[in-house]
């Protein structure tokens, strides 16, 4: 198992309207920004046994005994988890169709990373499925 860490704030795909394509909202632009930086660094991600663990960085507004309670624990709120992991396949590829095997995870953290585990085995799910079928 291999993992590397990419020091960049996951940001969710937002919601594609007609208006975006001649308005762009600030959501719109941190998800461009996004995109080029993701194609900067040279994030790639394998058709399976990956897993995908997007780091959010808390609240300046929180405690440091709350931020201290919180740390890397699961991060239950928006933004949902698929649409994080939507808009960096989308960084990624052109199209995402052959990403069949993929763990998401969010969780909090004191920085935004986007950490990338690779080499998980995938055979499982063909020993699972001569057992239930």
């Amino acid at each position: 198992m291999k993992f590397k860490v990419f020091d960049i704030d996951p940001v969710p795909k937002p919601r594609q309207t007609r208006s975006a394509r001649w308005k762009k909202t600030a959501s719109d632009k941190r998800y461009y920004a996004f995109k080029d930086e993701i194609k900067k660094i040279g994030v790639s991600v394998p058709d399976s046994g990956a897993h995908v663990l997007f780091v959010l960085k808390m609240p300046l507004s929180w405690t440091r005994k709350k931020k201290k309670e919180m740390l890397h624990k699961p991060h239950k709120q928006r933004p949902d988890v698929d649409n994080m992991h939507k808009a960096l396949l989308d960084s990624i590829f052109k199209d995402d169709a052959h990403v069949w095997d993929c763990r998401i995870s969010k969780i909090w953290g004191h920085e935004g990373k986007i950490i990338l585990i690779t080499g998980i085995e995938t055979n499982w799910i063909e020993a699972f499925l001569r057992e239930i079928l």
